[in-house]
């Protein structure tokens, strides 16, 4: 493997991400077609912005299916922040967008007990173990979370205003609510696992 390839969501972080996989000598490209994503043997899907406009975004492409397929097929595959969120079925940040479906559940917005986009350092605390996100602390940014997740994924959570997902693995597809790119030694050490498994 020489280069990782990067879907951009249209609003994405993408310099802060490539700069961290140039960080760990990991060239990385951005996605240009469907085929791009089906032959990667590594793909990211950062996300920073809306989830409707990110899902519409997805659509006009035509990666929709594509992702979706490497998904199902437990191919390498890195969401992170909004990507995790584009993996469930809808938000209340958009409603009427359909998600990618992955997961048949809503994301929902943070209570309005805490302060909102929630930015910042947090715990993220391993329930499961057997997979690569380790507890530690890591940075995030954002103002919608997912809850739940379907039992054959392991989970990692988070408290703010209550406990949410922070992490989600199936083999070698891990989503991140955090930012591992944004989080230091924690973040790197993350996405080097990764790129090793």
């Amino acid at each position: 493997m020489n280069e990782v390839v990067i879907v951009p969501t249209g609003s994405a972080n993408l310099a802060s991400v490539r700069a961290a996989f140039a960080r760990l000598s990991m060239a990385s490209r951005l996605a240009q077609s469907a085929a791009d994503i089906d032959s990667a043997e590594r793909i990211v899907l950062p996300g920073v912005g809306a989830f409707g406009a990110a899902m519409e975004e997805l659509r006009r492409q035509g990666w929709t299916r594509a992702l979706s397929s490497r998904i199902e097929q437990r191919k390498p595959t890195f969401c992170i922040c909004l990507g995790l969120q584009l993996l469930y079925a809808s938000s209340d940040e958009s409603p009427g967008i359909e998600g990618l479906s992955m997961i048949k559940s809503l994301i929902s917005r943070l209570p309005s007990t805490v302060v909102v986009p929630h930015m910042g350092w947090n715990e993220v605390k391993v329930q499961d173990r057997g997979g690569l996100v380790r507890s530690g602390h890591a940075y995030f940014a954002n103002s919608f979370r997912a809850t739940d997740a379907p039992n054959e994924w392991i989970v990692s959570r988070t408290d703010y205003g209550g406990e949410m997902i922070a992490a989600l693995e199936i083999g070698p597809v891990v989503a991140c609510q955090f930012h591992p790119e944004l989080s230091g030694e924690y973040g790197l050490t993350l996405l080097e696992d990764w790129l090793a498994c």
